[in-house]
């Protein structure tokens, strides 16, 4: 079909279509499953591995589809899949766009990506795609092969910028906006026809392909009054990516958009359960959420991604790992797990934590996956206590317990070789004489509020999630 009139059915379509979406506030209650589209399942699988990480590995929507039980076994209701669009060679990630009407064929066409998405929404699972409007793929100056900015008109001339045009200095904010991530030419959203066509295309691909949400990449990149502009376009829930610890900082680019990854807060927790440093920087971060953030129910909460070397690369003890999870899952906000966690990927920097789920034959009996399904079966069923607010219970420094709602979470970052530690919790929702069970072992593991206090045993590092019997 002619590029012209596939862009202008495209649109046509997409103005007809009316998008399923739901608000910002009912994502608050989903449970995201973040994949790589290239390296979750092929469409016919094989158990060997990758050969070469920094290429095209074979996955597919098709892949993706046929696995639902799998990501729906452990309990999410949502997944966020890779970038969509024809990306420049070697763009297996998605971030490198080179066509943004055209759907990358690596992954599959057009019909094989809608019909993936009504398949998920037949479960009842919502799908978030990530989106890239700061950059295109490594072309150097050649624009040719660019649609539709196929002219230096379209990008930063790079006047401010340093040798290179690169980005030298992640404190000096014109230089963020204007000049090149990694070398990646940068689009001025600036110029008219950039940022009207940014914004139709979102606008086209989320009523168009009916997806229920958005991640946007790089969103300090680009200037905050394009992003309001670009989420309402959209029509869906936004959440950015803001990569940096200054909680201020992150805390500004939520109101520009929906919310926002929560890095300062992901930061913390690598500290705290990955280095066993003191766990009262949870208290001392979180403090911070409620005091800069706007609303935290919207922030997508997380310890591992694709642009992190993975925490068992760090840290291997495995119920260091699952305190975090734990954190990640009952938490205010949305939580997002990165595919793999639930096998125990351990994978070093970019591109060793991006590997190929296939070769562990999707094995649903694994202590994380079990661990993973076990909480989210419980969140499904207490829908109402995930409205309230995160409040503390008691932090001290290898010790941290909260509770949302009657959900009373008891955290320790010492490790499968501490043994046993005991708190006395004083400060906590529930009357006299309530018994509390754990949601992993409900019939063993049960404590009666005595005296208006009850005590939690953690033995050999565990994490304990407890609630009111009936």
């Amino acid at each position: 079909m002619n590029k012209t009139i596939s862009v202008l059915v495209f649109t046509l379509i997409a103005i007809v279509s009316v998008t399923l979406a739901a608000t910002p506030d009912e994502w608050g209650s989903r449970t995201i499953y973040q994949l790589l589209t290239d390296r979750f399942s092929q469409t016919v699988n094989n158990s060997q591995p990758c050969g070469n990480l920094q290429g095209y590995c074979g996955g597919t929507f098709q892949g993706v589809e046929a696995h639902l039980d799998y990501i729906q076994g452990m309990g999410f209701d949502a997944i966020w899949i890779s970038p969509v669009v024809t990306n420049t060679p070697g763009g297996y990630h998605g971030y490198w766009q080179q066509d943004i009407y055209t759907v990358n064929e690596y992954f599959g066409s057009e019909d094989d990506l809608l019909n993936m998405i009504k398949a998920c929404h037949e479960r009842g699972i919502w799908v978030m795609l990530d989106v890239v409007a700061n950059h295109v793929g490594p072309v150097n100056y050649d624009y040719s092969t660019i649609v539709p900015f196929d002219s230096d008109e379209y990008y930063h001339n790079c006047t401010t910028c340093p040798q290179y045009c690169t980005i030298d200095d992640f404190t000096n904010y014109p230089q963020v906006e204007e000049c090149r991530l990694s070398g990646l030419p940068d689009l001025d959203q600036d110029n008219q026809f950039v940022r009207s066509t940014l914004q139709a295309w979102i606008k086209n691909m989320t009523a168009f392909y009916q997806f229920d949400g958005i991640r946007i990449d790089t969103v300090p990149e680009v200037k905050v009054d394009f992003w309001r502009e670009y989420n309402d376009a959209a029509g869906v829930y936004a959440v950015g990516e803001v990569y940096n610890g200054n909680l201020t900082y992150v805390a500004s680019f939520q109101g520009p958009v929906d919310g926002v990854l929560s890095y300062p807060m992901f930061f913390t927790l690598r500290s705290v359960f990955g280095q066993q440093q003191s766990m009262n920087q949870i208290q001392s971060t979180f403090q911070s959420y409620q005091q800069l953030f706007s609303n935290i129910s919207l922030l997508g909460t997380f310890i591992d991604n694709h642009d992190q070397v993975r925490f068992l690369n760090e840290q291997t003890d495995i119920e260091l790992y699952k305190n975090a999870i734990a954190y990640v899952l009952m938490a205010q906000g949305i939580p997002i797990i990165y595919y793999g966690t639930e096998q125990g990927f351990n994978g070093a920097s970019d591109p060793n934590n991006r590997e190929p789920l296939w070769t562990t034959s999707f094995n649903t009996n694994t202590p994380l996956y079990q661990f993973i399904a076990t909480i989210n079966a419980f969140r499904a069923n207490i829908t109402e206590d995930l409205t309230e607010s995160q409040i503390q219970r008691y932090s001290d420094n290898t010790f941290y317990a909260f509770t949302r709602g009657n959900a009373f979470v008891a955290l320790t970052n010492g490790g499968s070789n501490q043994g046993q530690t005991s708190r006395t919790i004083t400060y906590h929702p529930y009357l006299e004489g309530t018994t509390i069970c754990n949601i992993f072992y409900p019939t063993e593991d049960c404590i009666k509020v005595v005296g208006g206090s009850f005590t939690v045993y953690l033995d050999n590092g565990e994490s304990k999630i407890y609630y009111p019997l009936n």
